[in-house]
């Protein structure tokens, strides 16, 4: 993605925009370079901050100047239990009413497209009864042109379905590497009413799911509503999200989960292990570059997309392998960089049982939680 940065909030305008998280010069996140291609000094070289709008509460990318062709990854199965989930729930709430749907669609895949055509909706390119946006929002650099384009997309007796990962949940959870370019903004709850509440929508109920360490789905309508429980039970949880002080947790956290793996898989390499990693995301790109992480110390990344394997995580010589070359490598440790595949891949792969490190730990003794 590229494009003049602004001047002011993603959101509101405003200039007055403080730093709270700075990752210094990381890779373009989506940009995996083919394995024949070395490492070189300018693949490292696109800034990475985050600044929180004082005015607005709105955590954003500080500037972005990439542009890269995605590989696309592979849904995980985590993601798409949650979807039918929420689709669910929503409908058990009385709010799945019409016949047409419209979905504003992330870059790294997934739909709920199906799920709502076996309740009889049908696509629509329009004014949609039921407009889905589930991780999307937070690519577009524009954020109040496209929230008004998803206001504009719901028809005026519809209801506008937002899905997002709350910013209290990535600091709570130390998800530093949530930050990362084409990701433009992190939300509250109360930053998120705040400009549907500009387009003309209002927020009336929300619901709670486990992915990436907790999510939220909202629901808004274009009448004005009252929100119910749901809402105020969010809104009390997140309350402090746009405190810089809090915010600027992730700083912290940052510089110490990377230079804690580092040593780790240094330690690791010393005494002969064989250290792999599992899940080549955009998430894993700032994190294996911070750290220094090399092929010497990890011998490969395995990962279902095949658009991503006989790649390298950039900025490093570490490739991307297939999940059955992990396998028939027989590594001692495999570091799983996306913790909400570990369900999904320890049924897959039960051979590297008792084998699996959850995030960047201290130390590789044993298995280990992210902290």
């Amino acid at each position: 993605m590229s494009g003049a940065e602004p001047s002011g909030c993603l959101a509101c305008g405003s200039g007055a925009l403080t730093s709270v998280l700075d990752l210094g010069r990381m890779p373009a996140a989506d940009h995996f370079p083919f394995v024949g291609s070395p490492p070189h000094p300018g693949e490292a070289g696109h800034p990475l901050a985050m600044v929180l709008c004082r005015a607005c509460g709105l955590a954003q990318l500080a500037e972005d100047d990439t542009e890269t062709a995605e590989p696309r990854g592979v849904e995980p199965r985590a993601l798409r239990e949650q979807a039918a989930d929420a689709v669910a729930r929503v409908a058990a709430a009385g709010l799945l009413s019409g016949r047409t749907a419209r979905e504003f669609g992330s870059p790294h895949g997934g739909s709920w497209l199906d799920l709502l055509a076996a309740r009889g909706f049908a696509p629509t390119d329009g004014a949609a009864d039921v407009v889905l946006d589930c991780f999307g929002l937070m690519h577009e650099r524009d954020q109040r042109a496209a929230i008004a384009e998803r206001a504009c997309a719901t028809a005026p007796g519809g209801v506008l379905l937002v899905q997002y990962h709350p910013l209290r949940t990535i600091v709570a959870g130390e998800q530093w590497n949530a930050l990362r370019h084409g990701h433009f903004a992190y939300y509250s709850l109360a930053v998120l009413r705040g400009m549907l509440s500009a387009a003309g929508m209002s927020v009336v109920t929300a619901w709670d799911f486990s992915l990436y360490g907790g999510t939220v789905l909202i629901a808004a309508v274009h009448s004005a509503a009252e929100p119910d429980a749901a809402v105020g039970r969010v809104l009390a949880r997140e309350a402090g999200s746009d405190d810089p002080g809090f915010v600027g947790r992730l700083q912290r956290a940052a510089d110490r989960q990377t230079e804690n793996l580092r040593v780790a898989l240094e330690l690791e390499a010393a005494r002969g292990s064989r250290v792999y990693a599992y899940g080549a995301a955009s998430r894993a790109v700032a994190l294996f570059c911070r750290a220094g992480i090399r092929r010497s110390l990890v011998g490969g990344v395995a990962d279902a997309s095949p658009a991503k394997q006989g790649r390298r995580m950039p900025g490093t010589d570490v490739p991307i392998i297939a999940p059955a070359d992990l396998v028939a490598a027989r590594p001692d440790r495999v570091l799983l960089t996306v913790p909400d595949l570990l369900a999904e891949v320890s049924e897959r792969h039960p051979e590297l049982a008792g084998r699996w490190l959850v995030g960047a730990p201290a130390t590789m003794s044993g298995e280990s939680p992210i902290r």
